[in-house]
């Protein structure tokens, strides 16, 4: 890293050039899904093809969750070893972890098209629901052939920013974008292909992010890809693995938070009812719910990003045992998060309708009213939400991967879990059930300052002997 230098340059210049190519380039990475969803919600699919690409956006975050614990993981050894001066390190952990994407998203890519009815059920689909269950049955067949494009573009993305070229990395998955954005309207409008043309144009911008992410790998700065670098090394496997494994654990909460919320809504959606005295039923909440991940997305995309944005500079000074450089770096990155939290809250609190039009209008009264309640509710915890997620990559960051995975289970599986399942059984409620997202996020972020301030206690233990 020539132009950048992690150990003398000043903190605050160091994460805005890594943090704001890596925001733009994850808000972009989240806009694949949401830019579908509002398309399609403008089309005649309509709420039916939102709820459909609901079902089938588990999915496709399994397998950015595969991508990220490779990409993550490696880019982490790969500053670890540049930190402590190990070279030839630092080139298997790219080497080894390209393989592994390859080998990953083909296992993701054959699973998805023999089994997808199977994982459509999984995730809340319901045959009986003729229209919705069919537009999620096309979806999913056809973005599973782009699953390897995703996957490995994805992946490279965070060794890419970590090669000291967040902007390269940024265009990657920006170029990607806007493909996508541009085509959407025409498959699904001019075509009139409604929500298979919403997959059609997220494949050929997957193509297109990918292409460009393994052009950067003749022109890297500080690895190299060579026979020596992709021959298997388990050790380094391992160790790549275990440092993404929180990102891993962070994306299949995703998984897990919305195919409970979904099966709950299908269960219980007749038996609630709204203030017109109408049931919510179930393409409804489906459909809301989507929209709400899809919106926490952006959200969380942009706090991962400024996190991940620090890991470089953390991850080459906990190496080079300078513990007021993290420090200092893990203060900012939390500020930034705080208030990335507070806008967001007073934008879900304030100006819920706003939000959920983007989506489509024309919506009906209890489209509207559930929406409302999901935004206001569902996502009130969001400032906390940001810090502990930042936490997490911030852990991840200092190689502590115990810590974080913990911490990552914590929010999102082993508080909010229990606790919406048991909330619905109670209440037979598909608006009280929401409260539970709250529940989680006070008790996990106690538990991420707990973690944090251990781990930086440890750290600095270690670097001062």
């Amino acid at each position: 890293m020539k132009k950048i230098d992690l150990e003398n340059d000043k903190i605050s210049k160091l994460i805005k050039k890594f943090a704001i190519p890596c925001v733009i380039s994850m808000i972009v990475a989240a806009l694949y899904n949401i830019v579908d969803q509002i398309f399609i919600g403008w089309s005649n699919a309509g709420e039916y093809g939102n709820a459909a690409t609901n079902i089938v956006y588990p999915f496709t975050v399994i397998s950015l969750a595969f991508a990220l614990l490779i990409g993550d993981g490696m880019s982490a050894l790969f500053n670890l070893s540049l930190g402590a001066k190990d070279k030839n390190k630092a080139n298997k952990a790219i080497g080894n972890g390209l393989i592994l994407l390859i080998v990953i998203s083909i296992i993701l890519t054959i699973v998805g098209l023999i089994f997808n009815e199977q994982i459509l059920k999984l995730f809340g689909g319901n045959p009986h629901e003729i229209k919705c269950y069919q537009y999620a049955k096309d979806y999913l067949k056809i973005i599973c052939y782009g699953l390897p494009f995703y996957i490995i573009g994805q992946g490279l993305n965070a060794s890419i920013r970590s090669d000291g070229s967040p902007k390269y990395a940024m265009f990657a998955t920006l170029m990607g974008a806007i493909a996508n954005i541009i085509l959407d309207p025409i498959f699904i409008f001019i075509f009139n292909m409604n929500v298979k043309g919403a997959a059609i144009a997220t494949i050929i911008g997957q193509i297109i992010t990918f292409i460009i992410s393994i052009l950067y790998l003749n022109k890297s700065k500080s690895f190299k890809i060579n026979k020596e670098s992709i021959k298997l090394n388990i050790r380094v496997c391992k160790q790549s693995i275990s440092l993404g494994l929180a990102s891993l654990i962070t994306q299949l909460a995703i998984v897990i938070i919305i195919a409970v919320a979904n099966n709950l809504v299908s269960k219980y959606g007749y038996m609630t009812i709204s203030s017109s005295s109408i049931a919510y039923g179930v393409v409804t909440p489906l459909a809301v719910i989507g929209i709400c991940m899809k919106v926490f997305g952006i959200i969380i995309s942009i706090v991962v990003g400024v996190s991940l944005g620090g890991m470089p500079i953390i991850g080459y000074n906990i190496g080079a045992k300078n513990i007021k450089r993290v420090k200092e770096a893990i203060k900012y990155i939390l500020i930034t998060n705080l208030i990335v939290g507070i806008i967001a809250l007073i934008l879900f609190e304030l100006l819920p309708n706003f939000i959920i039009n983007i989506f489509g209008q024309g919506n009906s009264y209890e489209y509207m009213e559930y929406a409302q309640f999901c935004l206001r509710i569902f996502l009130g915890g969001i400032i906390l939400t940001c810090l502990t997620k930042s936490m997490s990559i911030l852990l991840q960051s200092m190689g502590s991967s115990l810590k974080s995975t913990l911490l990552s289970l914590a929010r999102d599986v082993i508080f909010f879990v229990p606790a919406i399942i048991i909330i619905a059984i109670i209440s037979k409620n598909v608006v009280t059930m929401l409260w539970s997202a709250i529940i989680a996020d006070i008790l996990a972020f106690i538990l991420g300052i707990i973690l944090l301030k251990t781990e930086l206690i440890k750290k600095d233990k270690l670097c001062t002997k």
